[in-house]
């Protein structure tokens, strides 16, 4: 597969929490090179299923992304107002390029008060989103005619291909991670793996990980990989985190079932995978946690890409990590199938 190619139409589809449907038209015509039973739930998410027979893995990734959501127009100067729809980044707000999602999509951008008009205590802070507005450049009866309470907006995607395999990309979080599933697809597509494969691609992540929660239990999977993007070591980071460009990310937590995660480890070793292994001491924070205590419980393992700039338009990953998160979860279902037909 173009994986590349596959990525920039994913990162460049809108999809924001809630909303995910022209999101879910891409990755279902991607994820249709490998199965034909797909279907889309309730919430939205996008679920296609390979096999009839054998353990029942489910692999799986959010399709939302991190937005914005109407929440007023004023009548008077046709400016709109709104609330941050998942985690989005008041620091960089002001003064993005946004579509408004209305009855048509609508250009605008995010006002920003010049430095010379704040107040001095104002200067170096970040407004909070009951400050900001969108302008459209319309006349309030035109605003008024298109947008409406409840529309999203989203940053105008960006997508740059960087050196060394690396792709600065709006919204990479975590359609990465849905490249990342049907890269192990097509890895799989001509093995006899043995198991039966469920791709969910899930929706409402950023907004609490409802899509995963509700696939999840419909599903009925035995074990679920959950692949989401981690924090990546930059120059302006403190801490211990994973690096780019050196491998997928293996999480131990205590909602994660260890011995799929020491498997995982086991055979990125056999398999010479490059990975980095991840601790949680609490919560994973991505919808690993919810598809865990989904039904009865589900074993879960937590695979996530490294990732720079999270939450912003230029959020970065590695296409390397993406390729060995993908032979990481494809050498998994592949031992899964072989150790049921012993």
């Amino acid at each position: 597969m173009d994986m590349i190619h596959s990525l920039r139409r994913l990162c460049t589809a809108v999809g924001v929490s809630g909303d995910e449907s022209q999101a879910a038209a891409v990755a279902k015509e991607l994820l249709s090179e490998y199965t034909n039973d797909i279907t889309t739930d309730a919430l939205g998410s996008v679920i296609g299923r390979i096999g009839n027979s054998g353990p029942r893995i489910m692999l799986e990734a959010h399709l939302d992304q991190i937005g914005l959501i109407v929440t007023a127009v004023d009548e008077k100067t046709g400016f709109v107002r709104f609330d941050r729809c998942g985690g989005s980044d008041i620091r960089v707000m002001a003064a993005e390029r946004v579509t408004i999602h209305g009855t048509k999509d609508i250009p605008a951008v995010i006002v920003s008060t010049p430095p010379h008009l704040l107040d001095k205590a104002d200067e170096n802070k970040a407004l909070p989103f009951d400050k900001l507005t969108a302008d459209t450049g319309l006349s309030p009866e035109k605003v008024m005619q298109y947008i409406h309470p409840g529309d999203r907006i989203t940053v105008n995607p960006r997508f740059e291909t960087l050196r060394n395999d690396r792709v600065c990309a709006s919204f990479s979080d975590d359609r990465g991670g849905v490249l990342a599933v049907l890269r192990a697809l097509d890895i799989l597509k001509d093995k006899n793996h043995g198991c039966q494969i469920v791709a969910v691609f899930a929706s409402q992540e950023e907004t609490g990980g409802s899509g995963a929660k509700t696939a999840a239990f419909g599903v009925q999977a035995e074990e679920a990989i959950a692949v989401d993007v981690s924090f990546a070591a930059a120059p302006d980071t403190s801490g211990i985190y994973c690096k780019l460009g050196k491998g997928t990310t293996i999480c131990f937590a205590p909602g994660l079932s260890k011995e799929m995660s020491n498997t995982l480890v086991s055979l990125a070793k056999e398999n010479d995978i490059s990975y980095q292994v991840e601790v949680a001491g609490r919560s994973t924070g991505t919808d690993a946690d919810d598809i865990a205590v989904s039904r009865c419980g589900v074993r879960t393992a937590l695979l996530s890409l490294p990732q720079r700039n999270m939450h912003t338009a230029v959020e970065m990953v590695d296409m390397k990590d993406i390729e060995a998160t993908a032979q990481l979860m494809a050498a998994y279902v592949m031992k899964k199938g072989d150790a049921s037909n012993d």
